[in-house]
């Protein structure tokens, strides 16, 4: 069985830097690798609704937005198989075989759907397809039999349990479906990069989002703007790292080099640090040195996002073969699933053979 990495976004809008240091800048790293076999890149729309189903139009328009951001992170269809989860009806059939090897108990135990819940006020009137997510996620993961899905620590329960689905599955039908490892981010700060106003999580309706696709004037804005250390007044002031936004982002982005380019009186970020927290160093010079880091990081996916953009068909072409071939592959898992379970009644040829023999025909 070879390696087979599945990942992928909720298309309810435009990708931003958080998902690109914590999983889309991984994914491109591990396609170009050479260590997987296959790489399979889900556009999770019918996720997605499960949430907005009364704003399908978001979910329709952001589609394209979501491939655009993939394909000007470098991910290449060539070597990974992009497509569109509602495309793929077997999924749907895996998640209704799945759902009787779950309890209710068990998914209302899932933190991740606990914490899912509370952030959109579901408590009084949770929609089941969002409270079955987790089962959904599980067809998802096992119908590409994927054995890596790069994830952040948040979703770490989800991928648990997909585990014990397929122990599940496997201990009463038989050995088809592959248990999944998760794969974290190597950087700490890429776990969860925090708003710009120092939030905990990056979100459309905060307004507190850097886009892949924001200019370079309005990336700028955006961290000169963002909020820093409340008791840092003076540049005179000790400075506080601990949730520091423009420090956390410095941690993700800033490597030892980018100094020699922007601060050359500094060896590492480290002695920057340590400058700011003795006082002395102002907010200002620290958000430049973003600036200059970040811009150096997204100008080229800048540039690639503006090439895509002059052929937007094509876009909906390279979605669309995805989309062909991951269904080839998800109807052959479902096949092997349906054939474990008993209920391939018309491709049983010994079934049906046995039943006539029992009544004498």
């Amino acid at each position: 069985m070879g390696k087979i990495i599945l990942t992928g976004d909720r298309p309810t809008g435009r990708l931003h830097v958080g998902h690109y240091v914590g999983s889309l800048k991984r994914r491109v790293e591990l396609q170009n690798s050479g260590e997987y076999d296959k790489t399979f890149i889900m556009i999770a729309d019918a996720q997605a609704l499960t949430d907005n189903i009364e704003n399908p139009e978001k979910i329709r328009q952001n589609i394209i937005e979501v491939a655009l951001d993939y394909l000007s992170c470098g991910l290449d269809p060539a070597k990974s198989t992009l497509f569109i989860q509602s495309q793929i009806s077997e999924l749907c059939e895996l998640t209704f075989y799945y759902m009787d090897l779950v309890t209710v108990s068990r998914l209302q135990r899932n933190p991740t759907v606990k914490a899912e819940i509370q952030m959109r006020n579901f408590e009084a009137s949770i929609p089941v397809g969002f409270f079955t997510y987790p089962i959904s996620q599980a067809a998802d993961i096992t119908a590409f039999k994927a054995t890596t899905v790069p994830v952040g620590d948040d979703q770490l329960p989800m991928i648990e349990q997909t585990r014990e689905i397929v122990r599940k599955f496997n201990a009463v039908y038989s050995d088809v479906l592959v248990e999944p490892e998760a794969l974290l981010p190597q950087n700490q700060a890429c776990m969860r990069l925090p708003g710009i106003d120092g939030k905990a999580k990056m979100s459309k309706s905060l307004g507190n989002c850097i886009y892949l696709a924001d200019t370079a004037d309005e990336v700028k804005k955006k961290i000169m703007s963002m909020y820093t250390d409340p008791t840092h007044l003076q540049v005179s002031d000790p400075g506080h790292l601990e949730g520091n936004t423009v420090f956390t982002y410095l941690d993700a982005f800033c490597k030892d080099e980018h100094f020699e380019r922007y601060l050359p009186e500094y060896a590492n970020l480290d002695e920057l640090k340590e400058h700011y927290q003795r006082g002395g160093l102002g907010d200002v010079k620290v958000k430049k040195l973003l600036n200059n880091v970040m811009q150096e990081e997204l100008e080229p996916i800048r540039n690639r996002r503006k090439e895509f953009e002059k052929d937007i068909p094509e876009i909906y072409n390279i979605l669309k073969k995805g989309s062909d071939a991951a269904r080839e592959v998800a109807a052959q898992t479902l096949s092997e699933v349906k054939s474990a379970m008993r209920i391939n009644y018309f491709d049983d040829i010994e079934l049906i053979k046995t039943q006539a023999a029992k009544y004498g025909e």
